[in-house]
């Protein structure tokens, strides 16, 4: 189940806090009492963010993976591709024993409540060229194809004959679902980012956007406040930093 997390909860009160001000500060400009302001900036305060709490969860439950969910379904697929073949069939053979099917190891893979899973797990796409090896080898035999991804000219080969996949999403699916994740993994590590990867994401020109966003906000605000100097230079910077990270920001 998705819950609600720090970043969510923090973009919320921050975009309603904004909100507020705003309106604070129009209300005040208007010369309305300062008691009703703060009431009525209170209100759009707590509307904005209960607003944007709801669709920040609304889009988040959307995602099939969280970002740790995507950094597991990765290692587990590295790990299938760098595992020795009789050991990742015996993996799928566990996995799919603990779903309750009825499954045993094949020389070609693991037979599971009748229908034969191939596992083909490697560093890149499957290629056309490896579903039509499988193809000439089991002729009308039906087949399901367990893999990290395919591409496009194998996908299309594999519909065209009517074979199935099971890819890396249901792949994770069923090692989750069923606790029979591999352990340790191969490579299972996932390495911590160096201050340097994270001064690299955070002035990447894709955030020049945000940059340029909050500080044209917060100019605007400037214009109905009681101190707008805070608001002029915090914006002010915020805008000569998103030209720069546009500029000059890393790719």
């Amino acid at each position: 189940m998705k819950k609600l997390t720090f970043p969510m909860i923090a973009d919320a009160i921050f975009y309603g806090v904004c909100m507020g001000l705003f309106a604070l500060g129009l209300l005040r400009y208007f010369r309305v009492p300062l008691a009703a302001a703060i009431a009525l900036s209170a209100g759009f305060f707590l509307a904005t963010g209960c607003i944007l709490l709801t669709a920040f969860y609304a889009k988040r439950k959307k995602k099939l993976f969280t970002k740790k969910e995507r950094q597991e379904r990765e290692a587990l697929m590295l790990h299938l591709a760098l595992e020795k073949e009789e050991r990742v069939r015996a993996a799928l053979l566990q996995a799919l024993l603990a779903d309750g099917k009825e499954a045993h190891c094949s020389e070609e893979g693991v037979e599971a409540d009748g229908k034969l899973i191939i596992p083909l797990f490697t560093m890149q796409p499957v290629s056309a060229d490896d579903i039509a090896r499988l193809l000439r080898r089991h002729g009308e035999t039906p087949f399901t194809v367990a893999c990290n991804a395919l591409t496009p000219e194998a996908e299309k080969l594999l519909l065209s004959f009517g074979r199935d996949t099971l890819r890396a999403d249901e792949v994770y699916a069923l090692f989750t679902r069923t606790g029979t994740t591999p352990s340790p993994l191969i490579c299972g590590e996932i390495p911590r980012k160096t201050g340097k990867q994270k001064l690299r994401r955070t002035f990447a020109k894709g955030n020049a956007r945000p940059f340029f966003v909050s500080g044209a906000l917060l100019l605007v605000m400037s214009l109905f406040t009681f101190f707008p100097t805070y608001y002029l230079i915090t914006g002010s910077i915020l805008l000569f930093s998103s030209v720069m990270i546009r500029a000059f920001g890393y790719a």
